[in-house]
């Protein structure tokens, strides 16, 4: 029909059904589920008047044969490749679309039992919820106000201040919330008039806002890295087992040399340095702008931000000198191992044996492969490795270690103990820094305080030197630094009401502490985004009944002291053993845990109370409402597109651009061109659907190349990015149309952020050039 294959066309009827129903105006999440079961309709009933022919390669000629008998992999095998091959006629349904049906019906049931209802990514989908609900909390409790304001403040006065300022809070939002639409409306509500009554071009001031708002889909905690990762990493595991297979080898372990494993917490480490980069990248146009530009983004004075005047030379010792030569000096220590673990922990297990760098008992074909992968001296030396070990006869198996060798071992870590410990040094430079920022702040004051807050670091690392050994108790270490950590509260409760006077530390401090709990425990590899996700939540809760309670004059100090009962928990529980279902428990332990248990109550009575706080002041019922609408619409969506994906697939549609793809031999043409239709689906689709719908198809042949699955998937993400900001359906565009004043058009809207399309165009050739800048963050923190 119209020269081209039945396939071809049962795609543009799909494509040309899902774009309708967006179109609509009909739900989204429904108009794909409904563009699915009209597509198929349309394409069933085409098929059966025998109208969409689909010309497939004769697989019983001798040309196909020959091909498959000198070696070629039949899957490799398509008409793109060899489109010289005999080919026959066929319906796209060869059984009949009634068989087609079927399958369908009962390949939904399983793919919604495995990806929305049971399966393995269920619980890191959870995640989702909870940072929706982080987000929006946080949205609700006006904490942009507070950010734009001191923002402007601290970079008004330099050219472009207000764009920079922009940018700044556009960051710091998209790590506490990630929400695009919260973060456009609000920054366009509260930012944009003010921007134009200062004489700034609603180009300029348009084009930041709105791109600064999406920087939330790609800096870490993103919703994008969240869905986009669950669906990536069973895609990246499925294809590297089929690449594995057609080498000849067992499985993708055998032939990677490593698991095929990609994580959501690994994505979040990947992200942070490209979300920042693109965050500079947009600041830096501001400042360019405005300096090729005065009169379209001047400087303007907004105010100071300390309530006392400081010197240059105060500034630069107390905000950046004192921090540097502790941070900086506290690392060099850890180098001559005087700061480091004092942890004498040993297993009762001895070690698993060394094994080889590649499985060396593998088959010829697989032997090959494993060759032209990882090169011959790579598999020579794994080859030498596995030779040198069945020599020595080395156990592959972890034994139990007797009493005598537990006690060696032990007294092993003891020699080697640093003489300061991390965990003392980690806290001590905490409280330190609180220190000099309070001194910093109000040079003037008196620092008697202060100097009586420093003497007890001093004494606590003398202490922690002389006093504190490896073998030492956690209740014989309290006893020890009571009085120096008494001293450090007393200068530190001083610091904390000074700084509480400085309002870019008063409204930059809670919500950075709230980025710093969730993004350090994911990307520090303490847990998983479900866990941290929650933590969030519940932060984001209690910091916004914080800022309710001071909107009401009334008191917070149920909230700071159920903040003081959680950090009482976690040291509780890093330092003392509070397992007491075991038998001889020392009276310690029990100490401990009652503490912990008394703060955990407390603790939860302080996230009860700011509940109720919220509740009572109407912020809750609408926070909750709206968390529920997002996350019905995320899941009806993935829903809605298994539904669409599955008719993709019953009629070929799937295979036939997999086919395609496969048909190149460069792998950079190949993503290129997944890359360039990404951005042009950009243009006309919401990345939940590119994510649900185009992923799914082009994954296998993308994700099943030897690119790393990281790179692969942050520049799918930084190019989802741009789908909120490419006309004619950007969201963020529609976003900020919507609160803009009538004095700013849509062709002001579309014309400020062409330049912010092109950095991102930009930004993503940086990362095609300098892989690095995303594999970097991973490869230095351990998993």
């Amino acid at each position: 029909m119209f020269g081209l294959d039945g396939v071809e066309i049962g795609l543009i009827i799909v494509f040309i059904c899902l774009f309708g129903g967006i179109l609509s105006g009909f739900p989204v999440a429904f108009a794909i589920a409904g563009a699915g079961v009209i597509s198929f309709g349309i394409i069933a009933s085409l098929d059966s008047a025998g109208l969409l022919i689909h010309q497939a390669i004769d697989e019983g000629s001798q040309a196909y044969r020959d091909l498959v008998n000198s070696g070629i992999k039949a899957d490799t095998i398509s008409i793109f490749r060899y489109p010289e091959l005999p080919r026959i006629e066929e319906p796209v349904f060869p059984s009949g679309w009634e068989v087609a049906l079927d399958r369908n019906v009962s390949f939904v049931v399983n793919r919604m039992n495995e990806r929305v209802l049971a399966g393995q990514s269920i619980e890191t989908l959870l995640a989702v919820l909870m940072f929706v609900l982080m987000g929006i909390t946080l949205e609700r409790s006006k904490i942009a106000n507070d950010l734009l304001t001191t923002m402007a403040r601290v970079f008004g006065p330099l050219p472009g201040g207000l764009a920079v300022s922009i940018v700044v809070v556009g960051a710091f939002l998209a790590a506490s919330t990630g929400i695009v639409g919260a973060t456009v409306v609000t920054m366009g509500l509260l930012a944009l008039p003010t921007m134009l009554r200062n004489n700034y071009s609603p180009e300029i001031a348009t084009g930041v806002i709105a791109a600064s708002g999406t920087l939330g889909q790609i800096i870490p905690p993103s919703i994008v890295i969240v869905l986009l990762g669950t669906l990536a990493g069973d895609l990246y595991s499925a294809a590297q087992e089929s690449r594995a297979q057609v080498a000849g080898c067992t499985d993708a372990l055998t032939y990677l040399g490593e698991p095929a494993v990609l994580s959501v917490g690994t994505l979040f480490q990947a992200a942070l340095l490209p979300g920042i980069m693109l965050a500079l990248l947009y600041a830096l146009y501001a400042f360019g702008y405005a300096l090729l530009n005065p009169e379209k983004a001047p400087a303007v004075e907004m105010g100071a931000t300390n309530a006392e005047p400081i010197t240059r030379g105060e500034a630069f010792t107390w905000f950046l000198g004192a921090p540097v030569l502790i941070v900086v000096g506290t690392i060099l220590l850890g180098n001559l191992n005087i700061v480091g673990s004092q942890s004498t922990s040993v297993s009762s297990f001895s070690d698993v044996g060394a094994s080889a760098s590649l499985r060396t008992n593998v088959g010829p074909e697989c032997q090959a492969s494993m060759i032209e992968l990882h090169g011959q001296e790579a598999w020579d030396a794994a080859v030498d490795q596995q030779a040198e070990i069945d020599a020595a006869g080395v156990s592959t198996q972890s034994e139990a270690l007797s009493e005598e060798q537990i006690a060696a071992n032990i007294q092993a870590k003891v020699d080697n103990a640093a003489p300061i410990g991390t965990g003392t040094a980690i806290l001590l430079i905490l409280l330190g820094l609180i220190l000099t920022t309070a001194k910093g702040i109000a040079p003037s004051k008196e620092n008697q305080p202060l100097i009586i807050g420093g003497i007890g670091v001093v004494l606590a690392l003398l202490a922690d030197i002389v006093l504190i050994g490896p073998l030492n108790s956690a209740g014989y270490y309290v006893f020890v630094m009571f009085i120096p950590f008494a001293l450090i509260l007393y200068g530190v409760v001083e610091g904390v009401k000074r700084c509480a006077k400085n309002e870019l530390v008063r409204v930059v401090f809670p919500p950075l502490i709230l980025i710093v709990a969730v993004l350090g425990s994911i990307l520090g590899g303490i847990t998983n985004p479900t866990p941290a996700a929650a933590l969030g939540a519940g932060g984001a809760i209690m910091l916004a009944a914080y800022r309710k309670l001071t909107d009401m004059d009334r008191s917070p100090k149920v909230i700071i002291w159920s903040t003081l009962a959680i950090v009482i928990c976690i040291l509780v529980g890093i330092n003392f053993d509070l397992r007491i279902n075991q038998d001889g428990v020392s009276a310690q332990s029990w100490f401990a845990f009652v503490v912990a248990y008394g703060a955990y109550l407390y603790a939860l009575f302080g996230l009860l109370f700011s509940c109720w706080i919220l509740y009572t002041s109407g912020v809750l019922s609408p926070v909750v409402r709206e968390t529920a609408k997002v996350t019905s619409m995320v899941f009806t969506i993935l829903i809605g597109s298994q539904l669409l994906n599955l008719v993709v697939i019953s009629f070929g549609g799937e295979h036939y651009i997999q086919q395609f793809l496969k048909s190149f031999d460069n792998e950079f043409t190949v993503f290129l061109i997944v890359m360039l239709v990404l951005f042009i689906l950009g243009f006309v689709l919401d990345f939940l659907e590119i994510i649900y719908i185009v992923i799914p198809i082009v994954g296998p042949v993308i994700y099943g190349g030897t690119f790393d699955p990281k790179w692969v998937t942050i520049m799918i993400a930084v190019n989802l990015q741009t789908s909120f900001l490419t006309p004619p359906f950007g969201f963020a565009l529609f976003y900020l149309r919507g609160v803009a004043p009538k004095e700013v058009t849509t062709g002001h809207i579309y014309r400020g952020i062409v330049p912010f399309v092109l950095i991102q165009v930009a930004g993503l050739a940086l990362l095609w050039t300098f892989p690095g800048i995303v594999t970097l963050v991973p490869d230095l923190i351990p998993n």
